[in-house]
Parts: structure tokens; sequence; C-alpha cells
């Protein structure tokens, strides 16, 4: 069924007359500019602030003579194909087929591959794969935490015998330690880190935005050694893209400290969403000040959300941050909400529905309707649809897993009473 409407969308959006901006001004150049041996960040004139892994293949469907206006849609519509199964990875148990028939019809996601034809199911079509393999193997959840965390728990409870003990972390026999040792089975492990870092690094190559999805990977992994090659792969994927693009790209050996530039070199336009609208009218606006202060606002929050939920399941880690991103982030586009969509559907919260069904009749609202009136009539829409949004910023809040920041297993960590020896040998 997902496959079925996405696949009617693309054709209904790529015969429309209106198509969006972003999608024929900045996509479609940096495949063109592929096509030709350019440089798709330097010959797109700036359109393009990524590195060049999606528009490779941008190029190779404009070569196979496919119509723009089907091909770059292509491009998202099969990695949101794809992201349904892997939503039901994630989720794991009984529900896991209901959690991919939630995704597959989930609006936002509709909107923003089949009919915009961003590029943010792309980078989540890797970054959530690099969850999956990063957590193993197995069934995924028992009393609502990772087996992975159960293990460790298990483990914990033989080493020390008493519930509530704090292990060693440095020294001899210590947590570190003993993370430097091979174990049994150590060479399937970092086999897993090497792949899951392999596909966060194609996540990061697609989009910048994924850095915030590492945390949450490198916690599903089981030991120190894993998590040193996962992270070691996952910077070099993107080093990989952005070495060879003489070789691919036709870029210049001079021309690579112009595309670090490019790439990092992103405008201060807030005024789209949440606590900025009220402060610029509802419009667009170049705001340095506005956007440092809420740069600033994302690290601290950030941080806050890790500390509190440092003993949280990892996807919970990861749903909490980028819904509190969300929530304090100066600047938007509707395509970022599809961020948290997948883990959000995989692991719902109390609120999680509440929040998922308002982003995406907000988004869809600027999608769908405003796009049918003329660029004045837009503005005037514009200006009371970004300002509404501060309403969604609670619902938010409220969806993010408060009831799950701590993964605990009583039944498990609770050690069975030790019998006495005058008891064994009555026996």
């Amino acid at each position: 069924m997902g496959v079925g409407v996405r696949v009617l969308l693309l054709f209904t959006a790529a015969n429309d007359a209106w198509q969006p901006v972003d999608y024929v001004e900045s996509f479609q150049p940096a495949g063109q500019a592929v096509l030709h041996g350019q440089d798709p960040v330097l010959a797109s004139d700036g359109g393009w602030h990524f590195l060049p892994t999606i528009p490779y293949a941008y190029g190779a469907l404009l070569w196979l003579g496919i119509p723009w206006s089907y091909a770059g849609r292509l491009v998202t519509v099969v990695a949101d194909i794809v992201l349904i199964p892997l939503v039901a990875k994630l989720a794991g148990g009984p529900r896991a087929s209901l959690r991919a028939l939630q995704y597959a019809l989930n609006p936002l996601a509709l909107l923003v591959a089949a009919i915009h034809g961003q590029v943010e199911p792309v980078a989540l079509v890797f970054g959530v794969a690099a969850f999956v393999v990063a957590r193993g193997p197995g069934s995924p959840y028992r009393n609502g935490i990772t087996t992975d965390v159960v293990a460790r728990v298990r483990n914990g409870v033989r080493a020390y015998g008493v519930r509530g003990s704090i292990p060693r972390i440095v020294g001899r026999g210590g947590m570190l330690h003993r993370a430097l040792l091979p174990g049994t089975g150590d060479r399937a492990e970092l086999k897993r880190a090497l792949w899951a870092g392999v596909l966060m690094g194609l996540a990061l190559s697609a989009k910048s935005w994924p850095i915030w999805l590492i945390p949450g990977m490198l916690l599903l992994l089981p030991h120190l050694r894993a998590r040193i090659v996962a992270l070691v792969t996952t910077g070099a994927v993107p080093l990989f893209f952005f070495v060879t693009l003489p070789v691919f790209a036709g870029t210049k050996w001079s021309q690579l400290p112009d595309v670090i530039k490019v790439i990092q070199d992103i405008r201060p336009i807030v005024g789209e969403w949440g606590w900025t609208p009220q402060f610029t009218g509802g419009d667009w606006s170049l705001e340095p000040g506005m956007a440092k202060i809420g740069t600033n606002l994302i690290y601290l929050t950030l941080v806050v959300v890790a500390l509190l939920w440092r003993r949280a399941d990892p996807i919970d880690l990861t749903i909490a941050m980028l819904l509190a991103f969300m929530v304090v982030t100066p600047r938007l586009g509707a395509q970022y909400l599809m961020w948290f969509m997948p883990f959000l559907v995989a692991r719902p919260t109390r609120f999680a529905w509440p929040a998922i069904i308002g982003v995406s009749l907000w988004a869809g609202y600027g999608y769908l309707y405003m796009t049918q009136f003329d660029v004045n009539t837009w503005w005037a829409l514009h200006s009371e649809w970004s300002r509404a949004s501060i309403v969604l910023l609670p619902i938010l809040v409220m969806a993010m897993p408060w009831g799950r920041r701590k993964a605990t297993a009583p039944a498990i960590i609770t050690p069975r009473p030790t019998p006495d020896k005058e008891s064994v040998s009555l026996v």
C-alpha cells in the first residue's frame, strides 16, 4: 500500500504545473552538473550545500534520459519505500507490521518524499539502517528495552552480585579495561560496527543533520572498540566523497577549499517556524543575531536532554534529542520534521500521534493549500502559517519519551537469594 500511494503521488506531482522552487533551482542544477562532469556544489551557484552523494544519483537518472520532474522524486521515493520495512525492524516485537503500515501512510513522509522531493528520506534510510545494524540480530525488545541492555544488566548482576552496586570504571578489571580486551564474538561485533558506521557515514554524506543520530547509534554497539570502529568509519565515508570530487565530479584540487566554504555557508534565515516568526511578523528574515542565539540554545538544550536521557534506550535518547531540536531551532523547513518520524513511529509515546498529526497538518497546509495561490497571497498566508507553528511546540515537548528516561528491567536485575548452607545440607 505504501509503495502504491508513493508512486501515485510521484506521477501526480511530476505532472503538476507547480513545482517546488528548490526542487527546480537547487536540486536540478546539482544533478545536471554531475551529468556534465562539473562540481555540483560550485556549479549550482550555491544551491547545493552538501556532498555530491545524492547529485550522483540525480546525474545517473538524468543520463538514463528520465525527465527531471520524475528523476529527482524517484530518488526520494525509493529511499522512503525502503524506510517502511526498516521502521518495522526498528520497532521489533509483535507490532512491527503495524508500525511499518503507520509509516507507510504517514502524511508528512508522503509530502516530503513524493511531492516535494526533499532529500530527508535518503539521509534517514541510511541513518535508520545504521541503528538496525548497530543493534544487531535477534528479538529487539524485552520488557520495553533492547536485549543488549538486558544482557549488560545480567552481566552486571553476575559481576557485582547485588543490585545498585557501582561498577569500577578505570583500572585493571574496570569497564574500560574489559572493553579493550578481545572477547567471544568480537570479530562479528566489530564487523557490525563497521557496517553501522558506513551506513551512518552515507547518511552524513547525504545531509549534515544526521550528526545528531550518531550518539544513539554508538550507544547501541556493545563495547568501546566497536564504537571506535563505527565512529572512524562514520567519518571516513563523507571524507571519501569529498576527496574523490576531482575524480568523479571534475572538481579541481585547488577548488576543494571553495567547496568546503560553500558547504559551511548556511544563511541565517529565520521566521519559518516556532519562536522566530513571532519576532519577524511571520516572514523570512536574515537575522544573524537571532540565528546565533538559536544555535547556542540548540547546543545547550541537547546537552540537557542527553543528561536527562543518559540511562534511556538509545532510540528513546534519539527521539528526545530530535524533538528537542524542533522545539528550540531558530530555522526550519517543513522537511526537517521528518527527522524524528521513523523513530517516533517505531517507538511511539503517549503524545506521539498528536505530534505526528499536528506537524503533518501544518506541513500539508503549506504544501497543498498555500501553493494554489499567487505570490502575494502566498506571502500573506505564510505570515499566519509560520506564526501558528508555535502551537505545536508544547505538543512536541509532550511527545518526548518522558516515561522512558531510564531503561530498567527489575525482574532481570534483582538477584535471586542464595540459600544458606544449612538449607542445602538438609536437602
